[in-house]
């Protein structure tokens, strides 16, 4: 057999620049985004959401390093079944599926061989004599299961069977996701096929491993390494030595330095590394438990303890002079039906606050309006109503320029709480409380309950402590002295509420049972926990009651439910109780093997590190403002923090992080990828990551790789889509993965001299990858859709643009760093532009073409756009995503035509839903698509079709001639396409094409 020969692929093109299976891929990320909690690294920050899919990491690892070969095929065969993707692993991924669907989908003769059966009904010779598929309705009394005993590796093949005819998102939405299937039985039978496809380069592997180690041996003479110098919270870092690769992983941030070493070393770490430290967090947890428990400050005269908090802020009405809880609600939890209760106090001139359960449905959903209404203080007092907006209230004001000033005090380093003279005061108005007796049960018994005198004394002494103690814990970093930097999400917290010093953020019991904690550390991985426990700690966190359907009580959220810092009129203190949980929350546990890891704190501009492949998901134009918000864990972390987070900078460096769009924005990531380019070797690869829809931010991206010394090879679309209200606006996320090279020689041109090379190469992209398509669909298997190749075309023509380091005379860096006028065309705007209107030229629906293949050329782009998207629309699809990069490539506005814009339920109007307006207005105005659609209209009113023919003519008067031909062919094609979903509208257009095809006979 061969042995391995160092660098025999040094110069070989990697299967990722040539195939990629993107559809698959965005399946199986979007089961991952859709775990939330159950994402294998969420457990350690959920606070930090950007992180990239594990899969797509895993991904795009693997199809850097494997090679490609004669068999393209072949190459894409293998590298599916690397990834657990293949028809045969979905049998190892655990499908849910009863025993009587398997029995009715798989064919078998002997099945009694892997199944038993029980039957008190029909004649036993018959059943015996039964084979699969099984006819459930025939005997819907006979019950059968699985042979006791039976091997999995018996069952493996007859679960991939029953699955088989599913669509692979139905795979995949019945199976498990493969990082949750022991790595034994999911690739344990694939090497043998993997050693043999690989053999001549001397390759045999028996793990991921091993197999990587290999392959970095043949492209770059040792075990790759991969770099990432954005590492967010770690996801790209972790699933690279998780393969088998060396890794180098950087941020500006130390949060996400903290983050991407907690995956290295808590999700990634043996067996006894987790026992020790599981053993530090309960020693912390249960000592902080202790002194909270002695000072008895969580617990009543009869044992119960606290479970919750409830918390209003308190203002004096300028009309009235009397102090008002600010309540946006009254409702306090409505499993047990309980509210708020305002009791006039007039000779205090103020509200006492009686918790109420078991009141009426009428008198809770009257307690859904509070005292607080959208931006006014509006309360009853006397049967009189007072309404004051909250601006009046504060005195906001403007003062220079476009700022803000107001009346609010500004808060002390060493406050805690307002002042008694403050214009907001802090009030405890409910207490949840579980039973000493069912504390430590799974099933509490909880109630609520008004705030009383001995409550209040408690209280008073959380207090007493945390005033004599602030100074010292500040001193000691046991507490924040950190001050609030203004920003897009901190200004907010100086002119919403006074606070100056992240301290302010808290509450006394909050700072008292944080700062013991924070006391009790020294172990590194306890930093994380801290860091989680702070996420669910502070006057940000928001209450839900819930609803009756949810089968449980308030919820009090996290601090970074939404990546802003929101200030609230009332909010939920979890006592140390609940808390405590927070801090001892079990990880998952993932080995790493024995491969090199190092972590920077370090710009990205500022890389030493060797690596083979960069793998970064950027910041970019609309990222989140990490640099601001992680302050807020910063000020915690920053002070005596234990090895190795000290050699760390425990600052945001604000003026340092790439943020924006402008120049500054480009200049710095140009910076930071010139850096990585200089610090690969000339056959290593880069791929960037980015979620953005703005096709601007796509250009200057691209701009900046090109400055920076790279040379686009491949870009691919890898789909998830969320109907998360937090996207509000913006439900899709959808991932460009580009991938780039380093542009070894120096070369010039003219955009004139750039077009021919860029269509040849997009139409050699194009009918290569449609030549792979034909090949796979023999045996019922597609591998491109229409946005890898529409993705395609444009990394095709950037390929030949950034092949060139000059373009009219002018520097790419130059062209890189000018700024962006508004409704200025770039170069690259220019280039992407024209490579779509080639790849669109070359994306003729196969229906379309057979019926006249001259009819795409002469439509318009949003006549283009409905018959593309009604071909994919007929295969069942109905990604939002689709509908929003066809617009693109087609230069139209998709939202007036959709019936739908649900994420995965997106879909065309159909001549139905049209108005008369929206067909004679608009991009649909004068184009025969309008004169169809209404065409249609008419015969579904019952109007004679020869009279319908006849307005045709007269509106296209002396055209109608030179465009019946592509007027019949859309008609029968949108008959084609109409056929199933939309029965009725798809007969009216075949009259109207067969009208047209008949008409003088």
């Amino acid at each position: 057999m061969p042995t391995l020969t160092p660098l025999s692929l040094k110069d070989a093109p990697s299967l990722i620049e040539r195939v990629f299976p993107a559809q698959k891929i965005s399946a199986e990320a979007q089961k991952e985004r859709k775990a939330g909690a159950g994402q294998t690294l969420t457990a350690l920050g959920s606070y930090w959401k950007g992180r990239k899919p594990l899969i797509m990491v895993r991904a795009i690892v693997l199809g850097c390093l494997l090679p490609v070969t004669d068999d393209l095929e072949a190459d894409l065969h293998i590298f599916e079944k690397l990834m657990g993707m293949d028809d045969e692993a979905f049998g190892r991924r655990e499908p849910k599926l009863k025993v009587s669907e398997i029995a009715e989908r798989i064919t078998l003769a002997n099945p009694w061989d892997y199944f038993d059966y029980t039957n008190k009904v029909y004649d036993p010779d018959d059943i015996e004599a039964l084979q699969f598929p099984l006819d459930a309705g025939q005997y819907p009394k006979l019950k059968v299961r699985w042979q006791r005993g039976l091997a999995d590796e018996k069952k493996y093949p007859l679960l991939a069977q029953a699955l088989e005819g599913l669509s692979y998102e139905e795979k995949v939405g019945l199976c498990r996701r493969p990082e949750e299937i022991d790595p034994a039985v999911l690739y344990g039978p694939i090497w043998d096929e993997v050693n043999a496809h690989l053999g001549a380069l001397g390759v045999e592997a028996y793990s991921h491993e091993e197999l990587v180690e290999q392959l970095g041996i043949l492209r770059y003479g040792h075990r790759p390494r991969v770099g990432d110098t954005f590492c967010g919270g770690g996801s790209i870092p972790f699933e690279a030595a998780r393969l088998g690769c060396d890794v180098y992983a950087s941020d500006l941030n130390p949060v996400a330095c903290m983050l991407t070493w907690g995956a290295f070393n808590i999700i990634g770490a043996n067996s006894e590394q987790r026992a020790k430290i599981e053993k530090a967090q309960n020693e912390v947890a249960e000592a902080v438990d202790q002194e909270i428990t002695k000072l008895s400050i969580e617990h009543n005269e009869r044992g119960d303890r606290v479970k919750a908090f409830l918390y209003c802020l308190e203002t004096r009405c300028p009309e009235t002079g009397w102090l008002v809880p600010m309540l946006p609600s009254r409702v306090v939890g409505t499993l047990q039906r309980t509210i708020a209760k305002l009791v006039p106090n007039h000779e205090e001139k103020r509200f006492e606050i009686e918790i109420v359960s078991g009141v009426s449905k009428e008198e809770l959903e009257e307690a859904k309006a509070g005292t607080i209404d959208d931006i006014y203080l509006n309360y009853e007092l006397d049967g009189k109503s007072y309404k004051t907006p909250i601006r009046t209230i504060r005195g906001d004001r403007k003062s220079s320029g476009e700022n803000t000033e107001n009346n609010l005090r500004s808060w002390r380093k060493s406050d805690f709480l307002p002042d008694k003279d403050d214009i907001f005061r802090e009030r405890l108005y409910c207490i949840y409380w579980v039973t000493r007796e069912t504390v430590e049960e799974a099933r509490q018994d909880t109630y609520f309950a008004s705030v009383t005198e001995a409550d209040l004394d408690k209280e008073h002494k959380v207090e007493e402590i945390v005033a004599s103690n602030i100074q010292a814990w500040q001193e000691d970093g046991l507490v924040p002295d950190m001050p609030i930097e203004g920003g897009a999400e901190t200004t907010r917290l100086h002119r919403e509420r006074g606070w100056h010093y992240w301290n302010h953020l808290f509450s006394a019991r909050q700072l008292h049972y944080l700062a013991l904690t924070k006391s009790k550390i020294s172990d590194p991985s306890l930093y994380i926990s801290l860091a989680k426990t702070l996420n669910r700690t502070s006057k940000l966190c928001t209450v839900d009651p819930r609803n009756e359907a949810a089968k449980r009580e308030i919820t009090i959220q996290g601090v970074f439910y939404n990546q802003a810092l929101n200030t609230l009129y009332t909010y939920g203190v979890r006592p140390w109780f609940m808390a405590h949980p927070q801090f001892v929350e079990d990880t998952k546990q993932f080995r790493i093997a024995e491969v090199d890891t190092k972590i920077d704190c370090i710009p990205a501009n500022k890389l030493e590190k060797e690596s083979d492949i960069f793998v970064t998901d950027p910041p970019y134009a609309d990222a989140i403002n990490y640099h601001e918000i992680t302050e807020y864990f910063i000020s915690w972390l920053r002070k005596n923090p234990p090895a190795p987070f000290d050699q760390w900078t425990w600052d945001s460096r604000r003026a340092l992080a790439i943020k924006g769009d402008g120049k500054d924005f480009k200049q710095g990531m140009v910076d930071a990828y010139r850096a990585m380019t200089h610090h690969m070797p000339d056959n290593g690869l880069q791929c960037v990551m980015f979620t953005h829809q703005d096709t601007g931010v796509w250009a200057d991206m691209v701009s900046i790789f090109w400055a920076a010394g790279l040379q686009v090879v491949s870009a691919w679309y890898i789909a998830t889509e969320t109907t998360s209200e937090l996207k509000q606006g913006g439900y899709v996320q959808g991932t460009v993965t580009l991938l780039l090279r380093k542009r070894l020689d120096t070369a010039s041109t003219f955009k004139q001299r750039l077009l021919p090379k860029i269509r040849q190469e997009v139409q050699a992209q194009i009918e290569a990858m449609l030549n792979l398509n034909d090949a796979a669909q023999t045996h019922g298997e597609t591998v491109f859709n229409d946005s890898d190749l529409q993705m395609a075309g444009y990394a095709a023509a950037l390929k030949v643009l950034t092949r060139y380091t000059e373009v009219d005379g002018r520097d790419v860096t130059t062209l890189a760093l000018q700024p962006r006028q508004k409704g200025e065309t770039t170069v690259v705007d220019a280039i992407v532009e024209y490579a779509s209107e080639v790849a669109n030229n070359l994306l003729i629906p196969d229906r379309l073409k057979a019926l006249n293949p001259d009819t795409w050329r002469e439509i318009s782009g949003v006549e283009r756009f409905y018959l593309r998207m009604a071909a994919i629309e007929k295969t069942g699809a109905a990604k939002l995503d689709n509908y929003q990069n066809f617009s693109k490539a087609f230069h139209v506005e998709y939202q007036p035509l959709m019936a739908s814009l649900k994420p995965n339920q997106a879909r065309l109007k159909g001549a139905k839903q049209f108005k008369p307006r929206e067909l004679t207005s608009g991009d649909l105005a004068g184009t025969l698509l309008s004169e169809l659609l209404m065409a249609i209209q008419e015969l579904l009113n019952d109007k004679d079709p020869k009279v319908v023919l006849g307005q045709i003519r007269t509106s296209l008067d002396d055209t109608y001639f030179q465009k019946r031909l592509h007027l019949m062919a859309m008609a029968h094609y949108l008959s084609d396409m109409w056929d199933g979903a939309r029965p009725e509208e798809a007969q009216k257009a075949e009259i109207i094409g067969d009208r047209i095809r008949n008409e003088g006979i």
